[in-house]
């Protein structure tokens, strides 16, 4: 596939990553509210280093379908196509907000529709699934919002902070995002 495009929002900008990402990364750190959507236990949560920022930096450079998050010119996360599969045309979604004072605000709804535009346009994908653990409501609520709809639960996938906890399954189809967007 060709370089990965530049998708740009009213309020998000979606690019590939560049070296400056590195320090931008390294100063949002781990938040441990944000890790725990991550399925990350708090005890776990331990600062992040330069090279944990240029691991990631290298991870998101080399995945075919990764951008960076941009909203007012700032580093906010990132978001991805995973295990695209262009015989059966679909992928799974991933987003990561890393900066606590951009949760919240519709910046993640948007930076899905824009790539949910780009899947099922460009891509020619015919669906998209994500995973979400059960607590993370803010996400699912963004993720129902951008036309997800829950297809399953699978019991007890995560131990986070002491207990099991549940993961959601939720899929969108072209066929409901192009409703959605007519």
């Amino acid at each position: 596939m060709s370089e990965l495009p530049i998708l740009v929002g009213g309020l998000v900008r979606l690019r590939p990553p560049i070296a400056a990402d590195i320090d931008a990364r390294l100063a949002l750190g781990r938040d441990a509210k944000i890790a725990k959507m991550f399925g990350v236990s708090e005890q776990d949560v331990s600062p992040l280093t330069r090279l944990e920022a240029q691991g990631w930096f290298q991870a998101l450079c080399d995945h075919h379908h990764a951008w960076v998050i941009e909203s007012a010119q700032s580093f906010i996360g990132e978001i991805r196509l995973d295990r695209v599969d262009f015989q059966d045309r679909r992928a799974s979604m991933a987003v990561g907000i890393f900066d606590r004072a951009s949760l919240g605000r519709g910046l993640g709804s948007e930076a899905i529709r824009l790539v949910l535009r780009y899947a099922f346009g460009a891509m020619k994908l015919h669906r998209l699934g994500i995973r979400v653990l059960a607590y993370n409501k803010r996400a699912i609520r963004a993720y129902q919002k951008c036309g997800f709809v829950v297809e399953g639960r699978e019991r007890e996938t995560a131990f986070v902070n002491g207990a099991w906890h549940d993961d959601i399954m939720m899929g969108l189809l072209e066929h409901e995002f192009q409703a959605l967007e007519a």
